[in-house]
């Protein structure tokens, strides 16, 4: 693709701007104005808006948004359908291949900190850290157990994961014990190794944030919001078409605590406490996530500004901080 710019010598990978941040900071509305701005085409990093009929649950850009602006690996599977993120790698590479093939800018959106690291940087795990027996007698043991158990297991080996992984989350705590156990170092060892590899795409990742106070207010009306808008009666059509509680799509925040209150674990008002909580504390985890990448340029947002005023923040920050993408964005505003 001839984009009328001459390129310096490290110019030849893809642009790839990445706009990453905690739930509920304003991610899709500023990145939408964004690629207005630039000409681009959304990539969504999430690892739930991947999944059909889970719209309201997972926050995905409304259907006039994706109108306005072209968005990618929303709505791709069935929530039964299996999924890991060597094959969200691959979808995601597809895609960005595919938005800038057409002349228009990949922006890559989200706050799924390992699927981003994983287009970005490239890392994966080696098919050594798998073994689907072991997977089974762990899913087996939380079974009859619980989660607390295996979250205990993880502790004593990796206590760097354990912190990170929440309880809730078995799927991620069975892998990091696999990887424990099959190659005798722990995951987060693994990640670690991370930084040593060269970056795939001429990326400029921008972090969004605001004061603390600020974004629980806004996740507690993101919340309000969902249950407003149909969340319960989502998760029963769900059920209606045959999908199970168990399911690894069924555990994403926000439809593990209606499942709850759906089978009378406890009332809707603790439900929608519960998720509140855990929402925080998701934001919290992306934030450390985040904060240990030094190539973020972070956008501290306030409140009272306006979303034309936060783009042209963010436009600053690229023309600033990376002449290749000042170079776009002068080709796509002239």
């Amino acid at each position: 693709m001839d984009l009328g710019i001459e390129k310096k010598e490290n110019d030849n990978k893809i642009p790839l701007v990445v706009i990453v941040g905690p739930t509920a900071v304003g991610k899709t509305s500023i990145s939408i104005a964004l690629a207005k701005r630039l000409k681009g085409e959304i990539i969504s990093a999430d690892s739930m808006q991947v999944y059909r009929y889970m719209d309201i649950g997972t926050a995905k850009p409304r259907v006039q948004e994706r109108k306005e602006v072209p968005h990618h690996l929303i709505d791709v599977l069935d929530p039964g359908e299996p999924f890991n993120v060597a094959e969200y790698q691959r979808m995601a590479d597809d895609a960005i291949r595919d938005v800038y093939s057409r002349g228009h800018l990949p922006i890559f959106v989200g706050g799924t900190g390992l699927y981003i690291k994983a287009v970005v940087d490239g890392f994966l795990f080696p098919d050594s850290g798998k073994d689907l027996k072991l997977r089974e007698t762990l899913k087996h043991e939380a079974d009859s157990f619980g989660n607390q158990h295996l979250h205990d297991k993880l502790k004593a080996v990796d206590a760097e994961a354990a912190q990170r992984i929440h309880v809730n989350d078995l799927r991620r705590i069975i892998r990091a014990l696999e990887v424990f156990y099959t190659t005798g170092k722990p995951i987060s060892e693994h990640q670690r190794g991370w930084d040593s590899h060269e970056p795939r795409y001429n990326s400029f990742i921008i972090g969004l944030t605001m004061e603390r106070e600020a974004l629980y207010e806004r996740i507690e009306r993101r919340v309000d919001d969902m249950i407003r808008e149909g969340l319960i009666n989502e998760v029963k059509q769900i059920f209606s078409l045959g999908y199970s509680e168990r399911l690894t799509s069924m555990q994403a925040l926000g439809y593990k605590e209606i499942i709850g209150y759906l089978i009378g674990e406890y009332s809707l008002e603790n439900a929608i406490e519960i998720l509140k909580r855990e929402t925080r504390r998701y934001a919290k985890r992306q934030m450390t996530w985040f904060k240990r990448d030094k190539r973020i340029n972070w956008a501290s947002l306030d409140k009272s500004q306006n979303i034309e005023e936060i783009v042209d923040k963010l436009l600053k920050l690229i023309e600033g901080n990376y002449e290749y993408l000042e170079n776009i964005y002068r080709y796509y505003s002239s």
